[in-house]
């Protein structure tokens, strides 16, 4: 494997983001089919990674995204520029009046308490963002060396909104390696988005293509399974249990797949209840494993968290520190993004630094 090289020219973001932004409504502790009221955030796979460098740990970072012009979608810009993601490369797309041809995505999502699991139900069908097509922007110029970005991350959620969106995905991948750009991304598999449209076979066939062309691959206890088609031996289909030895053997696996591959990292997470999981994680760079071993933390919201996970990661990797710290890094954000609701983080960097060092939950005043 080699090595993972930061560009070192003066670049206008940290991160470019490529994907969709959705409004999450959320019960708090109620349920979504007996609420009377919700509360509005935004989300988004890869979105989410942006917004957690950029609000947590300080650097600059944009989205390209689209979302139809009403005032949903205004609502979403609103959010986006509270969180400080640059949203210059945002499209708009005329709305139609009644969402036949265009609209903007909602999620549903409930946060689960103890046996009960969390639950998310999307409303997502011909959003602005699943219509973009190849072309819709210039990544050649979007990704020049004085103008671009250190990184550029997307994920299998963007893939799948339809054929189209993992096109834009390639043509953005190809333009960000041409320029010096590292490139992540995040298997994300989702069975909303896959089921009707060829499941687990459509799923692989459209994501081995595009790993070809990643530098740092990200997934959790399913995702190379169900995205890539690669085993990990030993887990049970609840994942109850998660064998190191099994994970380093996937990971080495998916390495000799995709030599283009620098670092493969992966999630651990157990669930012993909706509020309290094991959390840890494993990777894979210069044919070195680093372990995170689990701990068990309580959640207040999971949703985003592997997404926390990722941009502390790559907050690591962006400021040159070691891949062992980086990890510890993402595991740390991680944990603190699911003590809040919402899919975002709200930790600062003196917390995820505080609980890298086994810090307590004392009252700090």
């Amino acid at each position: 494997m080699e090595k993972l090289l930061i560009p070192d020219s003066p670049r206008r973001w940290d991160l470019l983001s490529l994907g969709e932004v959705m409004l999450r409504l959320d019960p708090g502790s109620s349920r979504i089919h007996t609420t009377r009221q919700f509360q509005a955030w935004e989300g988004g796979g890869e979105y989410n990674v942006a917004r957690g460098l950029r609000r947590c740990f300080g650097l600059r970072t944009a989205i390209a995204t689209a979302l139809a012009d009403n005032p949903i979608g205004r609502l979403v810009e609103d959010l986006i520029l509270q969180g400080g993601v640059d949203p210059s490369l945002l499209k708009w797309v005329p709305y139609d009046g009644v969402g036949r041809t265009v609209r903007n995505g909602l999620n549903f999502t409930e946060s689960g308490f103890g046996v009960r699991g969390a639950v998310g139900c999307s409303d997502r069908g011909h959003t602005a963002i699943s219509q973009v097509k190849s072309g819709d922007w210039d990544w050649a110029s979007i990704f020049g060396k004085e103008t671009g970005a250190k990184w550029f991350h997307t994920g299998g959620i963007f893939a799948a909104l339809s054929s189209s969106t993992a096109q834009v995905a390639a043509e953005a991948m190809d333009a960000a390696r041409q320029s010096g750009t590292q490139v992540s991304f995040d298997l994300n598999y989702r069975d909303s988005l896959w089921k009707s449209i060829g499941g687990k076979t459509k799923a692989q066939a459209v994501n081995r293509e595009l790993v070809s062309k990643v530098d740092l691959l990200l997934g959790n206890e399913e995702d190379f399974s169900a995205m890539l088609g690669v085993e990990i031996k030993g887990v049970s289909a609840e994942f109850n249990e998660l064998p190191i030895a099994g994970y380093e053997e996937m990971l080495r696996e998916v390495a000799a797949a995709y030599p283009n591959l620098k670092l493969i990292a992966s999630t651990l997470r157990t669930a012993q209840s909706a509020s309290r999981n094991g959390w840890g994680a494993i990777a894979l760079c210069e044919d070195k494993i680093v372990h995170v071993p689990q701990r068990e933390i309580e959640i207040h919201d999971r949703v985003g968290g592997g997404d926390s996970f990722a941009s502390g990661l790559i907050y690591g990797l962006l400021t040159g520190k070691p891949v062992e710290w980086a990890v510890r890094c993402g595991v740390a954000h991680g944990a603190l993004a699911m003590t809040t609701p919402g899919d975002t983080s709200m930790a600062s960097l003196s917390e995820v630094e505080r609980t890298m060092q086994g810090g307590s939950a004392r009252i700090a005043r």
